[in-house]
């Protein structure tokens, strides 16, 4: 039973972040750049193996695996400012 709750918190947990990563990048680059679907699978035919982003028709789109790192920096950027918060307070 502990190991399907533990599956399904860590799918929970990758889906979190994959659609925080989506966001940041949609605002960081103010539209120009994309997440790629997650139903899809751009990223396996247009991307080379293994590869955070790729570019198609002029538009710089994120892999599932680039959204997936990038939402976890968000999340590492964000517990490092909470912990100065603290730490200065």
């Amino acid at each position: 039973m502990g190991e399907a709750i533990a599956a399904l918190l860590g799918a929970v947990l990758e889906v979190a972040m994959i659609f925080t990563g989506k966001a940041v990048v949609s605002a960081a680059s103010f539209g120009r750049w994309r997440g790629e679907q997650l139903s899809s699978s751009e990223g396996r035919i247009h991307s080379p193996a293994g590869a955070l982003s790729f570019k198609r028709d002029g538009q710089r789109v994120f892999t599932a695996t680039g959204l997936f790192f990038i939402g976890g920096m968000f999340y590492a950027l964000f517990a490092l400012a909470a912990l100065l918060f603290a730490a200065l307070a």
